[in-house]
């Protein structure tokens, strides 16, 4: 069958319910169906469920400082059913020199803090005297040229929890485009990051307090967020699952689709995939690809439940820098983050193993895994009874790294939709792979179709950093 509609969204994930959402919300009339290949929306967002405990498959919250995804929950009543971890109210630790280091909260307690010594705080600001480095450094080149060697190791924590990556492979470019174009704009990221406040400053009539965001989740899990946004469509109408798009064509100023359920046609076509899948498609477009791939991680969460004769130290959790060569990349106090995630008299906590560094201790089995992490969470928190209950969770999503050439995938994504009219292109790891990037592209894809304005770019934002 042929059915020419406004918009076909290719990928059930965030972004293209978000897109989803704002057709719905703003103009009921608009025409759309989302082809999601799988038997679910949602993507990667999942939540699971065992013997009163909830743990996540995938991500585990949002902060709350997006504007976009803050506008989601008020539209949807999402907003009355979030519930909130302030970071200004929970420590966070990284575990260095073989013992947890508690990050404090505000920027004055973390210069006071014992973190680093004194000489490595005034190296720090050796990045008011460094030329911009050129070329294309990775995270760790950057940082040790700009703020001295000894930040890497909390750096290094810093993405292994954002991305499971490997700072050495990493790039600022990809990863820091706002602060990267504030250093090469005015010398320094430290001046720069001053000249904004005092602009900032100047349109405010009175300075702004200084607060952390909070992050958010849902009572019954993360699952909660794609749940509530499908609950607006209709399946077989605007929705059609274990839809695969399988060849796209523009013809006559038209998107042919065909797809296992069908063939369709749309004014706009938007992919709303991971990177490499939609590379995949883009290649039926574009045979001259500037790569076929990015690189990927993944990794595994091994959750573990304990009775009231163990107790988890305040705050979010903690992360493991390389250099300490454990078996885990850290953990998630999520009984301490968010009310009932765990039975009664109980708490639960999720660890992380693998990522881009270790891909093969995911090949080691359930058994092997759980054993190899209890062993480490045992030591770092230096618990002494056994779980109640434990499992492991694998995903079958990835996570995309902004490595080298990332800067000119982005450039060559923005060409071609500037080539081809209604053609729009966002989704996990374009721009960003958290989930407010998602909202944030999608919510900016929908508002450029329903104006015509036809264009979705966003100049880089310089975006917090948070353990």
């Amino acid at each position: 069958m042929t059915n020419h509609l406004d918009t076909i969204i290719i990928g059930g994930g965030l972004s293209g319910l978000t897109i989803a959402h704002k057709f719905i919300h703003f103009n009921p009339r608009h025409r759309f169906l989302i082809l999601e290949k799988g038997a679910r929306t949602g993507g990667a967002i999942q939540s699971h469920h065992e013997q009163g405990f909830i743990a996540e498959i995938g991500p585990h919250g949002f902060l709350d400082n997006c504007m976009e995804s803050r506008q989601i929950l008020a539209e949807t009543g999402l907003d009355g059913e979030a519930i909130k971890a302030p970071l200004i109210d929970f420590v966070r630790y990284v575990y260095l020199n073989s013992r947890l280091n508690l990050i404090p909260q505000t920027p004055v307690k973390i210069l006071m803090a014992p973190l680093i010594p004194l000489h490595a705080k005034l190296r720090i600001l050796g990045d008011l005297f460094k030329a911009p480095l050129g070329g294309e450094p990775t995270v760790a080149k950057w940082i040790n040229y700009r703020f001295g060697p000894a930040l890497l190791p909390f750096v290094d924590a810093i993405y292994t929890g954002t991305y499971a990556g490997n700072y050495d492979k990493l790039t600022i470019d990809s990863v820091m485009p706002g602060v990267r174009s504030l250093e090469k704009e005015h010398g320094s990221v430290i001046r720069g990051l001053l000249k904004k406040k005092n602009k900032k400053s100047k349109t405010e009539k009175k300075p702004a307090k200084f607060q952390l965001p909070a992050m958010t989740s849902f009572a019954t899990g993360m699952h909660r967020l794609p749940e509530k946004l499908t609950e607006q469509l209709s399946p077989g109408e605007n929705l059609l699952l274990n839809a695969e798009a399988t060849a796209i064509e523009l013809r006559e100023n038209s998107w042919q689709i065909t797809s296992s359920k069908g063939h369709f046609t749309a004014t706009n076509l938007i992919i709303a995939l991971p990177v490499n899948p939609a590379l995949r498609l883009l290649e039926l477009i574009d045979p001259e690809l500037p790569q076929r791939s990015i690189p990927q991680s993944r990794i595994a969460t091994i959750v573990f439940g304990f009775n009231q004769e163990e107790t988890l130290p305040p705050g979010f959790g903690y992360l493991i820098p390389e250099c300490e060569n454990r078996f885990t990349l850290g953990s998630l106090f999520s009984s301490n983050m968010f009310p009932g995630r765990a039975p009664e008299n109980h708490m639960v906590f999720e660890t992380l193993v693998g990522g881009r560094r270790h891909p093969e201790k995911l090949e080691l089995s359930d058994t092997i895994l759980t054993r190899e992490a209890l062993k480490d969470v045992k030591e770092v928190l230096n618990l002494s009874n056994d779980p109640v209950y434990s499992t492991v969770l694998r995903s079958k999503w990835t996570i995309p790294q902004l490595e080298r050439s990332y800067p000119q995938l982005l450039n060559w994504r923005d060409n071609l939709m500037q080539s081809y009219r209604g053609l729009h292109i966002c989704g996990f790891g374009w721009g960003g792979i958290g989930l407010n990037d998602m909202m944030k592209s999608g919510s900016r894809v929908a508002e450029s179709i329903l104006s015509t304005s036809g264009s979705s770019r966003e100049d880089a934002a310089v975006k917090g950093v948070y353990f």
